[in-house]
């Protein structure tokens, strides 16, 4: 999708004040169903799998602190996506435009968090790397209503700011500030999540 000036700066005017910002209907409805087809096909294939915590030799699988599956996405493999690889790049040129950032790479992956899961309060950074500038979250839960979970909790200045998960709703913040974490789900939670990096692509690749 194409938006405007006007409207990216001022998403990206949030954003520097405030170190996060909740966009709805981020994406139509005809994108947010080829996401889902192509969620679904990863999910039937058994292509999503156990994520874990930390960095190369501190990896570690470990439900308690986080519960999602997820499938690590390849510009060049998953054409179906291709859509969404340029709506990423037309963001990263709004931040590099309007918010002075230095962005060189990305990193995105689809992600599943199963009934009953949940994610820690962290940053997303690892202490071995500190790439990671802008955390992009894309959530897909269809028809999403209180009660159901999986709502993400920033921590602020004191205060919880509760995002709730609804469908083509994206959250942007900065992932070396801003501590977060996913309560529990009662019901199956989709988002696509990814990175903006400030070094190339493949360093994240490492950080798995």
């Amino acid at each position: 999708m194409n938006y405007s000036e006007e409207t990216w700066i001022g998403w990206m005017d949030q954003l520097a004040e405030q170190d996060y910002v909740v966009i709805d209907d981020f994406i139509s409805d005809e994108e947010y169903a080829k996401i889902m087809g192509f969620f679904n096909d990863a999910e039937e294939n058994d292509e999503l799998k156990k994520a874990g915590i930390g960095a190369q030799q501190d990896f570690k699988l470990k439900a308690e602190v986080r519960g999602d599956f997820i499938y690590w996405l390849d510009e060049d493999r998953d054409q179906k996506l291709s859509f969404f690889f340029d709506i990423k790049e037309e963001l990263i040129q709004s931040l590099r435009r309007y918010c002075y950032l230095s962005l060189s790479g990305s990193e995105f992956h689809i992600a599943k968090y199963p009934a009953g899961t949940h994610y820690h309060r962290h940053l997303d950074q690892f202490n071995e790397s500190s790439n990671r500038q802008i955390t992009v979250l894309l959530y897909l839960n269809k028809e999403w209503k209180k009660g159901d979970g999986g709502e993400l909790v920033i921590y602020k200045d004191g205060e919880e700011i509760m995002v709730e998960p609804i469908s083509k709703r994206v959250l942007l913040f900065k992932s070396d500030t801003v501590e977060h974490e996913v309560l529990t789900t009662n019901v199956p939670r989709y988002s696509l999540t990814g990175w903006l990096l400030h070094q190339p692509a493949n360093v994240g690749y490492l950080l798995r």
